[in-house]
């Protein structure tokens, strides 16, 4: 039974990795799961995240989509103030840095690192918040504690649970190999103060038999001085993911449905093509070069943080030929976002907002995009406009999702149509491009893409078995029961001075 004195402030958890990709994320997610199972308000707060998927929430600011999947894990809804500083690498070593879910500025790592200390102010209103509306907050740090040449001024990992006066969890990831040097090594790099906050250690991501790790476990404590305080299994899990370390990137296999990605250097929010994992006999790979690009039954272009970079790397690497030639044969490509301006004729950047200058686009669609600095961020909702083509049959069915880019789009041809409402897509016989991020997440949108490519290669499909958010729920509540299992969740609630 939870805890119910009235008085009792807001309590913090902190779960920090040995790497990038230790599972942090999940862990932090399973842990909102559970907490607000037994009862509690809980949220999920990262005080800065660097990614390339993001979110646009209700009050049209943005956030990283690692923290929107961890409140959705929690039952509440996502809002900016759980992700205070969000840095989207736009490359040549610059990263567009967003505060409180605006745009800040461009940035090198440099100039980012000599002034991140005045974003503090922004981070302790954000937790203020937080702490006033929530009984727990599940901190997730970034990267790893240890890294000795970052620790000045830190503002992610043991600054934050300095600043909120939080036990420290630390996830290292078995599956890479090495897992007691990550952890002996990750600790010995601390100060003193900083030790004395880890209070627990989790080994992440094992197969086998846990058996044979407990000579392993055992001399770990007795170096250290704590407790391992849970093994937790690979466990295939779908989610989103926070960035481009994601497992789902190196994908290769083909199914009976396959649609290809092309795996952009800037790619961003390719959590717009997960929810086609759900559907048996359909595959998604990510294509980085022309000869991997095979015969897809769909070729989509994803959004792009830096669209004339990303344009000028499918005309110089091949990729560009192999698209249009797909592309000539009738064959669907759609481009989203980004990749819904590189399906134009021309992409214009007169202000310099990726770096200038005019570039080609695919002239696969009659659109003309110019790149201005504004950045637009909506959420959208409408129905899909009388369209041609393999499509044909999504035409007037609902869709939802959000716009996040900078950039306008003018429609010059005379034959092209529309395929989102307003002036977020056209389309073109099976050439379909939108603005709108997350727009196959509508149960009957994902639904009646994966009918239409099943129909044009004779595959009898029987739709309506996917439901989008259903299938997420039970997700969280497997990831959930897996924390229960295999995390010692008395000695979790009893570092952070609960009750469970």
């Amino acid at each position: 039974m939870r805890n119910t004195t009235a008085e009792k402030k807001c309590a913090y958890i902190m779960v920090q990795g040995t790497m990038s990709n230790a599972g942090k994320s999940l862990i932090a997610a399973g842990l909102c799961r559970v907490f607000m199972q037994d009862g509690f308000k809980v949220c999920p707060f990262k005080s800065q995240n660097m990614a390339l998927n993001s979110y646009v929430t209700e009050d049209n600011l943005e956030m990283g989509r690692a923290q929107v999947m961890q409140a959705e894990a929690a039952g509440i809804r996502p809002s900016a103030y759980m992700n205070p500083i969000l840095l989207k690498p736009t490359g040549d070593m610059k990263s567009q840095v967003i505060v409180n879910g605006e745009v800040y500025g461009d940035m090198s790592a440099k100039e980012y690192y000599a002034v991140k200390t005045r974003f503090i102010p922004d981070i302790e209103a954000a937790l203020h918040k937080l702490s006033r509306e929530y009984e727990i907050i599940v901190i997730e740090g970034a990267g790893s504690p240890a890294e000795i040449n970052l620790k000045d001024n830190d503002i992610v990992n043991m600054g934050i649970a300095k600043l909120t006066d939080s036990p420290v969890i630390l996830a290292a990831d078995i599956d890479r190999g090495g897992v007691f040097a990550q952890i002996f090594g990750t600790v010995m790099l601390l100060e003193p103060d900083e030790k004395e906050r880890v209070k627990g250690i989790v080994i992440n991501k094992f197969r086998g038999d846990r058996s044979i790790l407990d000579p392993g476990i055992e001399k770990t404590e007795e170096m250290l001085d704590i407790p391992v305080c849970g093994v937790l299994p690979y466990m295939d899990i779908s989610l989103d993911d926070e960035d481009s370390l994601a497992e789902r990137l190196e994908n290769t296999n083909c199914k009976d449905i396959d649609i290809a990605v092309i795996r952009l250097p800037h790619i961003s929010n390719f959590t717009d093509f997960n929810v086609f994992d759900k559907f048996e006999g359909v595959s998604v790979r990510y294509v980085k070069r022309a000869s991997g690009l095979k015969d897809p039954d769909l070729l989509i272009i994803p959004g792009s943080k830096n669209t004339m970079d990303d344009m000028r790397y499918l005309w110089t690497g091949g990729l560009a030929e192999a698209v249009l030639s797909y592309a000539g044969k009738g064959k669907p490509v759609m481009g989203i976002c980004g990749g819904y301006q590189m399906l134009g004729k021309r992409i214009r950047d007169p202000e310099g907002a990726e770096g200038g200058g005019n570039i080609e686009g695919l002239g696969l669609l009659p659109v003309e995009t110019k790149i201005c600095g504004d950045k637009k961020r909506e959420l959208c909702r409408g129905r899909f406009r009388q369209i041609n083509g393999i499509f044909k049959d999504l035409s007037g069915l609902e869709y939802s999702g959000y716009e996040i880019h900078m950039g306008v789009s003018d429609l010059s041809g005379e034959n092209a149509s529309g395929f989102t409402e307003g002036e977020s897509g056209c389309s073109l016989g099976n050439v379909y491009g939108t603005y709108v991020h997350g727009i196959f997440d509508a149960d009957r949108v994902a639904d009646e893409v994966v009918g239409s490519l099943c129909r044009a290669k004779g595959i009898s499909y029987e739709g309506g078995k996917i439901n989008r958010k259903s299938f997420k729920e039970k997700e969280y509540d497997r990831l959930a029961d897996m924390i229960r299992s295999h995390m010692d969740m008395d000695y979790i609630y009893g570092i952070m001075g609960l009750e469970g």
